[in-house]
């Protein structure tokens, strides 16, 4: 059996492959030590391995020949040799002099922690020129603003300040740039996380879920495309992202639906809306979820126990909308093979379902930190996988054979560090921003200018910050997306008494909305790929499906119980806010007559009543026009129940 890719390849690469394997080897002691003790706390953690995920960051580049591609190897290799004695000389010295930094020479630093700050700080700002480079280009403008202030006329001037004051800020201060509380975040509370993620998916649990969705799919025709929703759905309680969702459920749900019938578009579009959920269902979600709950200082459960009501109207919407799809397609299974599931993926799917139940009775009811709920889950789970692992490869080979054993830890190892790795230099990458924000104010004034322009009035400023954060959004990843949009509409909104659980969900919301904008959709263009399909076309039928994202952002503000407490003050508005879902999705994808007039007018008849669940102020008379809704539904099902049935 070969060696799994950390270790095998040309020769070329072979020595940054090992060393990349040895680095992340260490890295995850010293995190899997931090999570069992807290010994240091996490700035400590950060200032130690912020410098080590940059030379992961250079070694995985080195080992997959993309570091600078444009150059030579041996130049690589010395550019790569450079950066690595930085990140150690850094590591070395903010550590040795941790204490003296932080506390004697608070507010007095030496020339000496300057440089090695702003080396570290300059090493993050070239990450997010090869990996971010609309937030490298956002970081440069606001660093120059914050320096030359001063030329700036208007509500935005401001006297401007000195290069030291911005090297201590995005560096030795600590309590803002590279080593704050965003990449801390991102090593301690995530990465908790990313541990449960990485050991199923390692040891072959997330390809159990999709082979099991795809097999309950299989039984009905009309089912066959519900494989990309609850794949993605599965997959999404341990992903948090939506792009990996379309690589990883996509690969074997987009395939199977083209051969059913589905056009490519559409396959491609299922897949997209689908995958979207990675960022909103719990108990993992997006990495602003995360962030949400640093901003309002509560725990990442009070959000997690927000989350599932929206994940679920969400989901059920995509639902209902590919339903509708895959019935006017009249998709067939005859020509789709799909794999048997064996007693191993049963035993997977049930370590998987243990691993979900464990963390939500962990963190809901015991009541345990997330931290330490994310790690006894991942220690329960990894030993039985691994128990599970060696007896079912005995059985079969009859032999303990180092090379196939080692594979599924290597692969653990190597999974868990670069999204640990790229995920804390994009959060050190934000941190830039938000510490330029700190220290000159600028969600203040801009917030000041969203209230001027919207005159006080609520609706306004909610429309303002949908067109912000899609503007954003085209460019950014959700993460930033969010903080950005919470930093400029959170002050303004809290100041004229909406409850601050609405203005970041709504934030939130947009954030996930961000990842689908046009013209940059990644979770779209890697669905799109994978179908063969057209980008565009792809990305505005998606938008169609997720029809209860916007359902989502108008209702938190029409239905505010949705996310102010978690449990059965929820029921109302969620009942609500679903039936509203259907509704749309029903006036955008069911046909209820060949006459096109006829048509376009029961759609718009039955957009209006769903519009009127949304919103109305009466929820006697939104939960009247239910009833209206459920006939129109009911008599199209009965309508066409010869192909349904």
């Amino acid at each position: 059996m070969n060696l799994p890719r950390v270790l095998s390849g040309p020769r070329t690469q072979a020595p940054a492959r090992v060393l990349f394997f040895i680095v992340a080897v260490f890295f995850f002691v010293y995190l899997f030590r931090y999570y069992m003790t807290g010994i240091g706390g996490p700035t400590l953690i950060a200032v130690m391995l912020v410098p080590v995920t940059f030379i992961l960051f250079t070694l995985d580049g080195l080992r997959n020949n993309n570091f600078y591609p444009r150059l030579g190897l041996t130049a690589n290799y010395i550019i790569a040799g450079v950066y690595i004695g930085v990140c150690l000389a850094v590591t070395l010295y903010l550590n040795l002099e941790f204490m003296d930094i932080r506390t004697v020479r608070a507010g007095i630093w030496s020339p000496t922690d300057l440089a090695i700050g702003g080396l570290m700080f300059g090493l993050i700002m070239e990450y997010a020129r090869k990996r971010y480079f609309p937030l490298f280009v956002i970081n440069l403008f606001l660093i120059g603003y914050t320096v030359y202030g001063w030329i700036v006329p208007g509500l935005f001037w401001h006297p401007g300040l000195r290069w030291t004051r911005v090297l201590s800020a995005m560096s030795v201060e600590m309590t803002t740039g590279v080593f704050s509380y965003l990449p801390q975040l991102a090593l301690t509370l995530i990465g908790s996380f990313i541990l449960v993620l990485s050991v199923l998916r390692a040891f072959g649990c997330v390809d159990s879920i999709i082979k099991g969705a795809s097999r309950i799919a299989a039984n009905s025709p009309h089912a066959l495309p519900q494989a990309a929703v609850l794949g993605s759905l599965g997959v999404a309680t341990i992903s948090g992202s939506g792009a990996a969702n379309a690589a990883t459920t996509g690969s074997a749900t987009i395939p199977a639906m083209i051969a059913s019938g589905l056009p490519r578009v559409n396959a491609a579009a299922i897949e997209t809306a689908a995958s979207l959920g990675g960022q909103l269902m719990p108990p993992i979600m997006g990495i602003s979820a995360f962030i949400m709950a640093e901003f309002l200082g509560k725990s990442y459960w009070d959000v997690v126990a927000r989350g599932y009501a929206p994940a679920l109207i969400y989901f059920v919407g995509v639902a209902v909308g590919v339903y509708l799809l895959s019935v006017r397609y009249q998709t067939s299974v005859a020509s789709v093979s799909i794999a048997q599931t064996t007693i191993l993926d049963k035993i997977n799917l049930l370590v998987y379902a243990a691993a979900i139940i464990g963390l939500i009775t962990l963190m809901g009811i015991t009541r345990l930190p997330p931290m330490v709920a994310a790690l006894r889950v991942f220690v329960g789970v990894g030993l039985a996988v691994s128990g599970i692992f060696f007896i079912m490869t005995y059985r079969t080979d009859g032999s303990w054979k180092l090379r196939h054993m080692a594979a599924p830890f290597i692969h653990f190892i190597e999974h868990f560090t670069v999204m640990t790795t790229d995920l804390t230099l994009l959060l050190a990458t934000l941190s830039i921003m938000t510490g330029v924000f700190v220290i000159t104010g600028i969600p203040t004034k801009v917030g000041f200018l969203l209230m001027e322009a919207a005159g006080m009035h609520l609706v306004a400023v909610i429309l303002i910050a949908f067109f912000f954060a899609a503007l954003v959004g085209t460019g950014l990843p959700p993460a930033p997306t969010y903080i950005l949009t919470a930093l400029v509409i959170a002050p303004p909104m809290v100041k004229v008494g909406v409850n601050p659980w609405v203005v970041h969900f709504y934030a939130f919301f947009l954030a996930v909305w961000g990842e689908l904008t046009p013209p940059t959709s990644v979770v779209a263009a890697v669905a799109a790929k994978i179908a063969d399909a057209s980008f565009m076309g792809t990305l505005f039928r998606g938008i169609q499906l997720c029809a209860g994202l916007f359902v989502l952002m108008a209702g938190v503000f029409s239905r505010p119980e949705l996310v102010l407490e978690p449990g059965l003050a929820q029921l109302g508005a969620f009942g609500l806010l679903l039936a509203a879902t259907v509704g749309i999705q029903f006036s955008i994808q069911a046909k209820y007559s060949q006459k096109k007039m006829r048509d376009l007018l029961t759609r718009v008849i039955l957009a209006g009543l769903s519009l009127v669940v949304l919103f109305h102020p009466s929820k006697l008379l939104a939960t009247i026009a239910i009833m209206p809704i459920g006939a129109f539904v009911g008599y199209w099902l009965l309508k066409k129940r010869k192909n349904v049935f």
